[in-house]
């Protein structure tokens, strides 16, 4: 088959080679791959740097294929054959605490595909068949644009506990992880604001969402202490920015609720520790998502109510100019078409 095979570290180190067909394990699925993402992990891998460095080389790049199953391994029901699937790429270990309570996405032992094991940016790749999650009638593109971020601003919604009428505020709300959250905070009923750095066109939006554009974190703050006074019962926060994260933190209302869902590239993160006391407000991370919760985010997909933003299409062969172009991009999924 042919592969994206990363050797050493550096888009340098990324080509494209024959490799041998993997064999689904027991517990396994083979899954043809039709599409799979591009991903900021994958360039972690590529530098050696962050989560990437778990990475051992050569190893096969690609967190979120979508394709078809055409083998099972033992144990695996054999119906599943020619199941039209996406691959969840956090694979929980199973056997702690976390997974007990079926919280997997909390599981401190979970493994990543394309990280710990071989990707998918390749003809075929062998994953646990709980992680290659049925799509129906998703197409692929979308099914992979969907089953990684929509997933991940779901649990982060369904963590702050999110009902009809809360006013929610979602910062980074430009990109992929942002326009999910925006679109499911909208269809719960939550009243949203939209905060970017750029404009988002009226257009882009679910109806009723309410956009504000802030070029750094000390203009959001005066942007929404102006015009959002009362604060916000909960702020989802997808910028990966600190500031930004403080900025929303600092916009909550009495007993509001603030969870972040992307690798703060800033690491450092600054809070009125008085005022975060005195109004019991609430800060959770949120890294990864349920089994359950992939199932519902593709049926929130499937019925419409969030549609992830397709962007730039490379093929196979090119998907070493897709890493380099990665972070110029246009908006929406950056997609490597495998066949």
């Amino acid at each position: 088959m042919r592969a994206a095979v990363l050797s050493s570290h550096g888009v340098d180190g990324l080509a494209v080679a024959v490799r041998p067909d993997p064999t689904p394990a027991p517990g396994e699925v083979l899954v043809r791959v039709e599409i799979v993402g591009v991903n900021q992990l994958d360039l972690n891998v590529i530098a050696g740097r962050g989560p990437g460095t778990a990475a051992k080389l050569p190893r096969v790049l690609g967190l979120d294929p979508a394709g078809v199953v055409v083998a099972v391994g033992a144990g695996v029901d054999a119906a599943r054959l020619g199941e039209a699937v996406v691959v969840k790429p956090n694979i929980a270990c199973g056997g702690c605490a976390a997974c007990a309570r079926g919280r997997e996405a909390d599981c401190p032992a979970q493994t990543v595909v394309g990280v710990h094991r071989d990707g998918g940016a390749a003809e075929f790749v062998a994953v646990p068949a709980k992680n290659a999650v049925a799509r129906g009638d998703i197409p692929a593109a979308v099914a992979a644009a969907a089953v990684h971020s929509v997933p991940i601003v779901l649990n982060a919604l369904e963590t702050a506990g999110v009902v009809a009428g809360e006013r929610v505020l979602v910062t980074g709300a430009g990109g992929t992880l942002g326009r999910a959250a925006t679109a499911i905070a909208a269809h719960r009923g939550a009243e949203v604001v939209a905060a970017s750095r750029s404009v988002i066109e009226a257009s882009e939006l679910p109806e009723g969402v309410v956009s504000v554009a802030a070029t750094d974190a000390t203009a959001l703050r005066a942007q929404l202490s102006e015009r959002h006074p009362g604060g916000f019962d909960v702020v989802i926060d997808v910028s990966g920015n600190g500031p930004t994260l403080g900025a929303g933190v600092a916009a909550l209302a009495w007993g509001g609720r603030a969870v972040f869902c992307a690798a703060v590239s800033d690491r450092s993160l600054e809070l009125d520790t008085l005022d975060f006391y005195l109004r019991r407000k609430r800060l959770i991370g949120v890294a990864s998502a349920d089994y359950a919760q992939v199932r519902r985010a593709l049926e929130l997909v499937a019925a419409g109510a969030v549609t992830p933003l397709i962007g730039t299409r490379y093929p196979l062969a090119e998907i070493g100019r897709a890493y380099r172009g990665f972070a110029d991009s246009p908006p929406g999924k950056v997609i490597i078409d495998v066949r």
